[in-house]
């Protein structure tokens, strides 16, 4: 056991507290007894302010494929720091990277720049409601897509109000989101084909768009299977809706996306996280068509859209060398790690005692604390218990020195190599004696 002591961070925390609810301003950070504060980012390593190296493999919630410190990277924000950092005007900088992605994703003709990817989507939404002049969006139950009131709909959904699996309800996140809005959005079930298309047939006159994420983490980074995607692109062009492809998370599954490797053909697709090498970016991108609702070259748009920092040269200069030094071969090698990181930790599951397994593809994967079959958000949505034993193992993982999502999301890095797959391996195999001796107590 390596339990790794804060005593710097926990007088932090001590200040935020008094000027920040809770002492936090990013829930997803927050930890009892207190927060842990960063100081530096190396390879894929984070060291604290007390002096503490941590293996970061959740790599700020998937943003970070190079990890820290990436030279390219490194460089071209150096550079352009050198120059200015937002303008009141538009830059070459923004243009290279749409070159970069419209030649990387065949369905993305035009694209617009956002701050995140909770902005990317909140635009894909208002886009394919300016487009079709319909009110509704279809969206998959426990799927996340930021934190937008629609697109949060039914994200967070459990037992006891998520209603009947043949008509799921849409339920609220945050408390105080207005009945109209949930009324606008449509739940259907994740890799359920025939219910999700009877639902959307039945929505058909009223419904804009459908908002879909191959492999959405919160609904167990569970892959969408074939069927259902190609009944989806189906539905949308029969009804005259779009299709929405949330690829912010996804987009690292390969050199063309996950639109790529799941052939798929969406009409916008959302993007961010990777593709602003370590800085703020969201981006909306689709066919010449439908992104024409942003165009304001003839008289004020269908969808004014725009921004003090959307598009700012850091973002789009860093974003650009991310992207131009991940070449196929790379993604190759995220896949070898990912395998081998499979391999071990199954063996760590078998050698604890703990029924466990692990779920996603590419450079993604999520552990989960069971070997039931997981095909939807209802088959791994966990019960009370089962989300604090994995919260619990990621807390051991971290005292002992290794980074994962408080729900077992997991993404690796190019700046790691097979040794540090064996030590995240090794963590979890201490984390694992540790939570087994703990239940059975």
């Amino acid at each position: 056991m390596r339990d790794l002591q804060n005593p710097v961070s926990a007088s932090l925390y001590e200040r935020a507290q008094k000027v920040m609810p809770g002492g936090n301003t990013r829930t997803t950070v927050f930890r009892q007894p207190h927060q842990v504060y960063a100081a530096r980012g190396e390879g894929c390593r984070i060291i604290d302010v007390d002096g503490n190296a941590r293996i970061d493999a959740n790599g700020n919630f998937t943003a970070l494929i190079h990890g820290y410190g990436q030279p390219d990277v490194a460089a071209a924000a150096a550079r352009q720091l050198a120059l200015g950092t937002s303008f009141g005007m538009a830059t070459e900088s923004e243009i290279v990277l749409s070159e970069i992605l419209c030649e990387r994703l065949p369905s993305v003709e035009r694209l617009r720049y956002t701050n995140s990817g909770t902005e990317a989507v909140m635009n894909a939404i208002k886009a394919a409601r300016a487009f079709t002049e319909r009110p509704k969006i279809a969206k998959c139950e426990g799927a996340y897509h930021g934190t937008y009131d629609p697109a949060e709909t039914s994200q967070d959904a459990n037992p006891s109000n998520w209603g009947n699996a043949d008509e799921p309800l849409s339920v609220p996140t945050a408390k105080g989101t207005p009945r109209g809005v949930l009324d606008d959005i449509v739940v259907i079930p994740f890799n359920n084909v025939e219910v999700a298309e009877r639902i959307l047939r039945a929505n058909g006159n009223s419904l804009a768009g459908v908002l879909v994420d191959v492999m959405p983490n919160r609904a167990g980074l569970v892959p969408a299977s074939d069927s259902f995607l190609r009944m989806l692109r189906q539905v949308t062009r029969d009804l005259g809706a779009l299709l929405i492809l949330d690829e912010v998370i996804t987009f690292r599954l390969g050199y063309n996306g996950a639109q790529g490797r799941f052939a798929v053909d969406p009409d916008l697709t959302t993007l961010g996280k990777v593709i602003g090498g370590g800085f703020p970016v969201g981006a909306i991108g689709g066919k010449a068509e439908v992104m024409a609702v942003f165009d304001p070259s003839k008289g004020p748009p269908a969808l004014p859209h725009g921004g003090t920092f959307s598009a700012n040269p850091m973002s789009m200069a860093a974003g650009a060398a991310a992207l131009l030094a991940l070449d196929p071969a790379d993604f190759e090698r995220l896949e070898r790690l990912a395998s081998r990181f499979d391999d071990r930790v199954r063996e760590c599951f078998d050698r604890n005692g703990i029924d466990g397994q692990v779920t996603g593809l590419g450079s993604l994967r999520r552990v989960h604390l069971t070997r039931a079959p997981l095909t939807d958000y209802r088959s791994t949505v966990a019960s009370a218990e089962g989300a604090r034993r994995v919260a619990a193992l990621a807390r051991m993982l971290f005292d002992e020195g290794v980074i994962i999502g408080g729900n077992g999301l997991m993404a690796f890095s190019t700046a790691m190599t097979e040794a540090d797959i064996d030590e995240i391996a090794e963590t979890f195999d201490r984390a694992l004696k540790r939570l087994a001796q703990q239940e059975n107590r």
